[in-house]
């Protein structure tokens, strides 16, 4: 996701690095390195003028001069300023003050807005709540249709109405959530290729008739300061409530994540992280200020676990390891619970100190791919009891799964070599359990 941003970064960290004390000479040097970075992330240059203004004003102080790690000392007051230029340490929340409660988003075609109503619906979903989507895009061809599907998939009725009208739809909607008793009505907005009066007007209209308790404007991560200079002639027009910043699973450079407070005022409340339904994160500035310097982010990743994965599962897989009976099928629940967490690239983001340069995540994502291929090709006798897979059984296991005999050898010996360490573990605990009776511990 911050790539390049790191990697630029780190350099600049790394040059005030060893230094036993710091010089004005060093700290200048340092700040035009975090300059340059966020220039090329493509963050806006007025930001980029004020912020560095700020941190070298701290970074010069007596305390940083005269600290004993002063490269912490000056990273410490680059994520501070980070965190604050995101929007400080206020807590990502809807603003939801009636019943019920309208969101409406607005955004230019392209930047995953029905998509990204989907993803809200789903949020809300997840907590308990009545969502209600309405399909109030009547220009862009198939978007009331992709929202349908949206809904379908995701078990969320889609309000469609006449599909030519968007304000008559959005007016039938009302009527319609009142009487079902929908405490969450998402208004899927039209988006154009660029702003007109015509697109401007027809938002004005609506929001004047639902009063929305939040509007909210999906930007394109991807499309860098244009999305910014979008966002502030919305803001002007609409007053906005905050943002969804989608798309930064791709090649987005960081800068609008880091502008587009700054330029609007207004909070990021969403990012989008992913294309499944279930990629959308709240915005914590701090989280996204450690990830940006490469510090990791590990209270998203618990939040992340504690959400996908199943407690009670997990619990029973470590007892079956302990007491030695993990097989292949336990092997490969386990591998479908990792997978629920996301690509592998995204897991590593969030774990702080692990190096992500030369680590080749796609492969790492089909080799869990190929061994859940291989798994799944298996009887359940052989699942059970992988000894009894004989060279004509590999080759049909291989031919099954569109693998190898090599690919199939090397599972079962990483089993072998799991199930060497189960007993191992068995034996330390058992040890444990023996020197826990005795006097003193010992």
């Amino acid at each position: 996701m911050f790539d390049s941003i790191q990697k630029k970064l780190s350099k600049a960290f790394k040059n005030l690095k060893g230094q036993g004390k710091l010089s004005e000479k060093n700290i200048k040097d340092a700040v035009r390195e975090v300059k340059m970075s966020l220039l090329e992330a493509d963050v806006n240059y007025k930001v980029v003028k004020d912020f560095v203004e700020r941190v070298k004003e701290k970074a010069l102080g007596k305390e940083v001069l005269e600290s004993l790690t002063p490269d912490q000392e000056f990273i410490r007051i680059v994520r501070d300023e980070l965190i604050e230029l995101m929007g400080g340490n206020e807590k990502p929340k809807l603003n939801i003050s009636k019943r019920p409660g309208y969101i409406m988003l607005v955004g230019l075609q392209g930047s995953g807005k029905t998509t990204h109503a989907a993803k809200l619906a789903k949020y809300f979903k997840k907590q308990g709540k009545s969502p209600l989507l309405v399909a109030a895009d009547t220009y862009r061809p198939a978007a009331i249709d992709q929202l349908v599907q949206l809904g379908e998939s995701i078990g969320v009725p889609v309000f469609t109405g006449d599909r030519k009208n968007a304000v008559n739809i959005v007016k039938e909607a009302m009527d319609y959530a009142e009487k079902l008793l929908h405490d969450i009505v998402i208004l899927d907005t039209a988006g154009r290729l660029h702003i007109d009066e015509e697109m401007m007007n027809e938002l004005v209209e609506i929001k004047k008739l639902v009063e929305p308790d939040e509007i909210l404007m999906v930007v394109d991560a991807m499309i860098g300061q244009d999305a910014v200079n979008s966002a502030k002639e919305f803001n002007d027009r609409l007053e906005l409530d905050g943002f969804i910043v989608t798309k930064l699973d791709g090649d987005a450079r960081g800068g609008v994540i880091i502008s587009i407070r700054q330029i609007t005022n207004k909070p990021i409340k969403f990012v989008g992280v992913g294309e499944k339904v279930d990629d959308l994160e709240l915005f914590y500035p701090d989280r996204y200020a450690s990830r940006i310097l490469g510090m990791g982010d590990v209270l998203s990743l618990i939040e992340k676990v504690e959400t996908e994965i199943d407690k009670e599962k997990a619990e029973e897989a470590a007892n079956k390891f302990l007491e030695g009976k993990f097989d292949l099928n336990d092997f490969l629940e386990q591998i479908q619970q990792i997978r629920k967490l996301g690509p592998l690239s995204k897991i590593l983001e969030m774990i702080p100190g692990i190096p992500k340069e030369g680590i080749d995540f796609n492969k790492g994502e089909e080799e869990l791919k190929k061994i859940e291929a291989i798994i799944n090709s298996m009887t359940k006798e052989e699942r059970r009891k992988p000894r009894i897979i004989n060279y004509s059984r590999k080759q049909r296991i291989a031919k099954g799964s569109g693998t190898t005999l090599q690919d199939i050898n090397k599972l079962l010996k990483s089993y072998e070599q799991m199930k060497k360490m189960m007993k191992q573990v068995k034996k330390m605990k058992n040890k444990k359990s023996l020197f826990g009776k005795m006097p003193f511990g010992f």
